[in-house]
């Protein structure tokens, strides 16, 4: 729901810090342990979840996340299976934010209706969907609004004024501003420059800023935690799941988290940069 994530970003903005929103891909290594995975992600330091869900054509993944896909199509991931994760992991979370990332083409093979009747049934509060502009969204918003479902859209440094009016119009829960041009797991840019594009988007639209793309160590995740509403990591937890035994897969992430977590809440802490 999108009063799940209004209310997450209100209690955090009250404690003075930004979000660690981590993400994993669903079914990666398999289901059970992805389930391990995702149980334990909010103990660990998440504040909000990104679930992807598998595509056989990840076009803004960069190879990290690319390869976490192909593991997870090869343990029979699906978009039915990533979200029977997220109703295996609502009925222990009531209050964790939990939205989906991924493709179009999963979505328009379910139908509009029934993917947006299975995702409120999942407990899943919304999505972000890559390749669905907002000019071609519209059904997809209508069928979201009789379930509180958030469609989150995405700037990038491209986006011009013009542009970022057609990316808010119909947005909800926030907004992610992709803060490379490039792929998932791409350099990350420089302090200043992401600093300005948060707060040319906070003049633009009162919804919070995610900042994600190319964080990957804590004090990257530190620096931008000092302006944005929320840090976005992805690679770097979806790397852990390749570099080692399975068995000790979720505890590799889990510790991962951990370490961006404590860089995210002490940010602003250290720095004395206020609300």
């Amino acid at each position: 729901m999108t009063q799940r994530l209004d209310q997450r970003f209100a209690t955090l903005k009250r404690a003075n810090r930004a979000a660690l929103v981590a993400y994993i891909m669903a079914s990666d290594p398999d289901h059970e342990t992805c389930f391990e995975i995702l149980r334990g992600l909010p103990g660990a330091g998440a504040d909000i979840i990104e679930l992807g869900f598998p595509f056989t054509d990840p076009m803004a993944d960069g190879p990290s996340i690319q390869k976490a896909a192909l593991r997870a199509l090869k343990a029979g991931g699906s978009l039915k299976h990533t979200l029977e994760l997220a109703r295996r992991f609502r009925e222990t979370n009531a209050d964790t934010p939990l939205i989906l990332m991924g493709y179009a083409n999963p979505i328009e093979s379910m139908g509009y209706e029934v993917f947006a009747e299975a995702l409120h049934a999942s407990g899943a509060d919304g999505v972000i969907i890559v390749d669905l502009p907002p000019e071609e969204d519209a059904p997809l918003r209508a069928t979201f609004a009789k379930h509180d479902l958030s469609i989150i859209r995405l700037a990038t440094p491209t986006t011009d004024d013009n542009r970022l009016t057609k990316v808010l119009d119909g947005a909800s829960g926030f907004v992610y501003y992709v803060s490379v041009a490039g792929v998932t797991g791409a350099n990350a840019a420089s302090a200043g420059e992401v600093r300005a594009a948060v707060e040319r988007l906070k003049r633009a639209t009162d919804l919070p800023i995610a900042v994600g793309f190319g964080v990957r160590e804590p004090e990257a995740a530190r620096v931008i935690a000092q302006t944005a509403d929320a840090v976005v990591v992805g690679s770097a937890f979806v790397d852990e799941i390749a570099v080692g035994a399975r068995a000790q897969a979720a505890e590799r992430v889990l510790r991962k988290v951990a370490q961006l977590s404590e860089a995210v809440r002490r940010a602003r802490a250290l720095e004395g940069t206020p609300a």
